[in-house]
This record gives structure tokens, sequence and C-alpha cells, in this order.
């Protein structure tokens, strides 16, 4: 709420004596003398003086998840009427994943004038090859793993569900690639797909407080990639349906001579109906994500036979074996986690799982102790505090 956050930082400015302390970007605390206090929509009333046609508009959105349906459909409401070429601004607090997911919803809108204004004009144009502008023949990097290909189980089961959905995903896979970094062909800083698998990539070696954290945030991304689809494959509809709704007595207006296809102006364009009524007659999409967007595989399986080695040694003779124990989980680590780059980040991954295995592997007596010391926060499951309590020795 502006008003109220306004009444907040003037509270805030008279207490302190006419300065507000603020943080920076880079988390850099600041004390700033205040001269006058303005709310961003005050703002903006003031820049319309100078530029009358600027229209703005509010989208209250979560930093991680998908917009609401409705807030696809207040976006579209707001570039509907717009000429081709009329620049679109998008900000948030910090500019990364909301103001990302906001330019790709409007390139996507664009992509829909673009479509429904100019194909009929595009094929008129001789040697134009208009199959080279189809951005659903859109080819990702074969070399990226799945999980940068956006490949997730519930997507693939989107896709099956969409009228072409094959194409919905490339479609939306060039414009995120477009909006993301430069190694992705972009001019942005957040990619919205491959953002997913980083942060993959990061949970195998957080703690647990740190893990549950992240596996929230990856299944809300994907959500928002999941909701990303389903919009392209709602606006690549509209666009046909724009090309075929000219009334009888304008077609003549907007008609080709050449190939009697319509070629209407963007400003003219209509969505015939709302993101939220696609959704509505696509029903399961809803109830598939929210049961789907955590269908991912968290832990690495450790191999049978080596599981099968390790837990023989244990129960053989556990202390005697440790030695054997302790270098047969690194060596299968070395192997499970050969994908990853060597550094800090493997070295962890590969600690968090020795300490995981270890656990799993304890004598049934040893096992229930250190449990209970655990859930009593009287120690970590930590690889080195485990094996020094499993080797303790009490002098009697």
């Amino acid at each position: 709420n502006e008003e109220e956050f306004l009444k907040v930082c003037e509270k805030r400015k008279t207490e302190n004596g006419g300065k507000l302390k603020a943080v920076d970007i880079n988390k850099k605390e600041l004390e700033i003398e205040v001269k006058e206090l303005k709310s961003l929509s005050q703002v903006i009333e003031g820049l319309k003086e100078k530029f009358p046609g600027l229209v703005h508009w509010r989208v209250p959105v979560c930093n991680s998840a998908a917009p609401l349906a409705a807030d696809f459909d207040n976006i579209c409401k707001t570039l509907v009427g717009t000429a081709i070429n009329t620049p679109v601004i998008v900000n948030d607090q910090v500019g990364l994943s909301r103001a990302t997911t906001g330019c790709v919803i409007a390139c996507l809108f664009k992509e829909f004038q673009i479509s429904a204004s100019f194909e009929g004009l595009v094929e008129t144009v001789p040697g134009v090859n208009a199959s080279l502008l189809k951005t659903d023949r859109y080819v990702m990097n074969p070399e990226k793993d799945t999980l940068n290909r956006g490949e997730f189980e519930v997507v693939k089961e989107l896709i099956s569900k969409l009228k072409d959905g094959a194409g919905a995903k490339n479609n939306a896979d060039k414009i995120i690639d477009l909006n993301g970094t430069p190694k992705t062909g972009g001019t942005g800083i957040k990619q919205l797909r491959e953002n997913i698998a980083e942060s993959k990539l990061s949970y195998e070696i957080m703690d647990d407080a740190a893990q549950a954290f992240l596996k929230t945030k990856i299944m809300d991304n994907i959500q928002k990639y999941f909701y990303l689809i389903a919009f392209t494959a709602y606006i690549r509809e509209s666009a046909a349906a724009a090309r075929e709704v000219v009334e009888a007595d304008q077609k003549a207006a907007v008609a080709l001579p050449a190939s009697g296809k319509c070629s209407i102006p963007a400003a003219q364009l209509k969505l015939g109906k709302s993101f939220v009524t696609f959704l509505s007659e696509n029903a399961g999409l809803d109830d598939l994500i929210d049961t789907g967007k955590g269908n991912l595989q968290w832990e690495r399986d450790i191999p049978p036979a080596a599981l099968a080695n390790l837990e023989g040694l244990a129960a053989k003779d556990f202390k005697g074996n440790l030695g054997k124990i302790i270098h047969d989980i690194y060596q299968t680590a070395h192997v499970m986690f050969g994908d990853m780059p060597q550094g800090d980040h493997k070295k962890r991954a590969k600690y968090r799982f020795a300490s995981k295995t270890i656990m799993r592997i304890l004598p049934a007596a040893m096992k229930k102790e250190i449990e209970g010391l655990i859930e009593a926060k009287k120690m970590t499951m930590d690889l080195y505090e485990i094996l020094g309590k499993c080797t303790w020795v009490e002098i009697k």
C-alpha cells in the first residue's frame, strides 16, 4: 500500500531529525537527508506532464512464484490498444526476477501483435521465408542438460495437454532466453528457466534449513515457468483468432490485395478472451502444477551395489571397518558427483552425501542414540560430529 508506506517514511523521517535510514542494492547502509517525500504514483503523475501518453500500471506479484492469471490479464489490458513500437518499461524493486517475468509477458504480447498484424503482410514480400520468423521453431542447445532445457515432468505433461504444446514451449523458451543473460543470447540479468537448474545445483550442498527454503523457491520457479508456457499457448491461440475476427464491413480496409489476407494495425487488435478463461477451458492445469511442481529427484540415489557393500561392512564390524567405510563412501561420492565442476560446491555436496550415508548405515542402537541427540539439538548431522560420537570412548 503506497499511501501507508509513505506515512511510515514520513514518521521515520520526523523521528530521525529529517533523515531516513536506507540500505542500497549492495546492502550498504545509508542515512539520507530528506527534502521531499513522494510515492511512486505521485512521481509517475509528475512525469505525465512531460510525457502525456504515459500509462502507469502497478502489478504486485510474488518474487519467485508465477503471477496470478488475473495479473497476466491486467498486463495485457494495459498493452491492448498500443502501437507495435510503443516502448514498454518494466521495473521492480531490485530489477531481477519480477522485472524479467514482466518483460517476458510484455514480449509475448508484442509477439501477439506482430503475428496478428503482420503475418499476412510478410507473406506478400517476395523472397521472404515466413517460416524463419516463427519462434516456435526455436531449437535450444542440445548439449544442455534436461533441467537447463526446462524438461521437467510436469512441463512434459503440460505440453501433452495443450494444443501444439511443443510449439508453445519453444516460443516461450525463445523469449525467456532473449530476456535472459548474455550467455543464452539475451540482454538481461536473470534466466528464468536456467535459474531453476542453478538453484537445484545449490540445493545439494545446503544444510536442512536452507534446503527447505530453496526447495520452495525451486517449486515456485517451476510453477512460474509452467504458467509462462501456458500463457504463450494462450497468446498464440489469440493471435490466430484475432486474424479471423475482422468484421465484414471493415475487412476491405485491412485486406491485402495480393493475398486477401488481413493486416490489422496493432493498436486495433483485441484479445477475444482472457487468460483466466483460457485456463478454465483447459481444466486441470492448476491441479497439475500444484501436484507436479515438486516432482524432482531432490537427492541423488546411491547405486544399489555401493549401498549393499557399505551396509555389509557396517553389519560385519562397524568400528573395525570404519576406515574402509569412509573410503568407500567418498569413492562412491566421487562417481555420483562426477558431473559437477571441481570446487567448493562439489566438496560440500560430497561431504553432505557422506554425512547422510554414514547415518543411513549406522548400527541400530548407535543410530537411535545419534538421532535423539540431533532431535534434541545437542549435535548436528555432520560427518565429523557423527564419527566423533561413534568413536568416543568414555573412561570408566
